[in-house]
């Protein structure tokens, strides 16, 4: 038999997905199974955007121009001075989702073999991407401890060789909800601009801060605008993820060109994902307060929970809607299949993703599982007696 590649064999199985047969043998047995493992919304896609969708008057579903259909880009435009981010729809390409927009990144920014440095905890798929571009991500560690603050410049420095092409970040992050401050940023920018590297910033959570805590932009840093890519999306922002629109802005015009030759050869991202995406943008700042509102709720019921078990801490998370919980278990990955494979509660259980697969760092997780809180406050509360119950049962406790 013919061996695999090398890359398929470097491939790591999402953490995120790893479990579904299980869970799907769970429901066949009849249990319910309450899903915390994936950032899946079940928030309803915006009214206007569906309404898009379904008056398009649409006769060929032809191919858009490979950087986008030009109103839709036109009309990011007059969204991103929303934020104070100024940039041209020349300045814009739009991807098949935000995946496409960090492959596209790596590949026109990093060569194989070559360095990105990212935070840990860290997007699961940042390290599939990687793989794909024959990138290596570096691991820098924040810690639970700190809320998953952003790891002293310090540690970054110890990590710069020459093979550093880049730095990583995710804010608000996945998956740990952290929300990075000016502060942060100003002095990730100041190493970036030292050692002369690119910054990618996946901002893709912008709109979900909590607590009146406000987004900062890596694209408003000051003296680095060659520098700088952003990526976004509007799978979690529209509760729209299977449209697959995401984007890549840079005013840096060699990045620029470079990623659309990658987008040229894929000929050119979704025509329907893209009039979904063209007319969300029209979406009332009601839709969003109700939102805000909505997961504000529901990460209290999960991180208050959460601290009230027996050995168990989580921070409270800032923004998106994920948080890490440390846990009194042996194994996550064993923990998170034994809850599908062996226990159930009322005929319930739940779903997590082991933590191990957010961080870089063999061992690294195994106390830690990652929640989405994208249930309802009903939902959570009945998997979180669930996962309490869980914990009480659990052969592999460590206390």
């Amino acid at each position: 038999m013919p061996e695999i590649s090398k890359k398929g064999q470097l491939m790591p199985a999402s953490p995120i997905r790893k479990l579904v047969p299980y869970s799907d043998e769970a429901k066949k047995r009849g249990i319910k199974v309450y899903h915390l493992n994936i950032g899946q919304p079940d928030i309803e896609t915006p009214e206007g955007a569906m309404n898009a969708l379904k008056n398009s008057n649409i006769k060929v579903v032809a191919y858009s121009h490979s950087a986008g259909i030009l109103s839709y880009r036109k009309k990011m435009v007059e969204y991103y001075k929303r934020f104070n981010i100024n940039v041209s729809e020349n300045e814009i390409i739009v991807c098949n989702g935000g995946s496409e927009a960090i492959l596209f990144a790596f590949m026109s920014c990093v060569n194989e073999g070559e360095e990105v440095i990212v935070p840990e905890p860290l997007y699961a798929n940042y390290i599939g991407f990687a793989v794909t571009a024959g990138v290596k991500t570096v691991p820098v560690t924040s810690k639970i401890e700190d809320g998953f603050a952003l790891p002293p410049i310090s540690e970054f420095e110890k990590l710069i060789t020459p093979k550093t092409k880049a730095i990583l970040i995710c804010s608000p992050n996945n998956p740990t909800g952290y929300l990075y401050s000016k502060e942060e940023l100003l002095k990730l920018r100041d190493i970036v601009k030292k050692h002369n590297l690119y910054l990618l910033s996946d901002e893709v959570y912008r709109e979900f801060c909590y607590d009146g805590n406000q987004h900062s932009s890596a694209m408003n840093l000051e003296g680095i605008d060659n520098n700088i890519i952003l990526l976004d999306s509007i799978s979690k922002r529209y509760s729209a993820c299977g449209a697959r629109v995401g984007t890549l802005i840079t005013r840096n015009k060699d990045v620029y060109n470079t990623a659309m030759k990658f987008a040229q050869a894929r000929l050119s991202p979704p025509t329907f994902g893209q009039v979904l995406a063209e007319a969300a943008i029209d979406t009332p700042k009601s839709y969003f307060d109700k939102v805000i509102d909505e997961y504000v709720a529901r990460r209290n019921v999960v991180v208050d929970s959460i601290n009230k078990m027996k050995g168990c801490f989580c921070t409270k998370p800032k923004g998106a809607f994920y948080v890490i919980a440390r846990l009194p278990i042996d194994d996550s990955d064993k923990f998170c299949q034994w809850l599908l494979e062996s226990f159930s509660y009322e005929n319930e259980t739940v779903m997590c993703a082991p933590a191990t697969g957010f961080y870089s760092t063999k061992g690294l997780g195994k106390d830690e599982i990652r929640i989405s809180y994208v249930l309802n406050v009903n939902d959570l509360k009945r998997s979180m007696k669930c996962l309490e119950v869980a914990l009480q049962q659990y052969p592999g406790k460590t206390n």
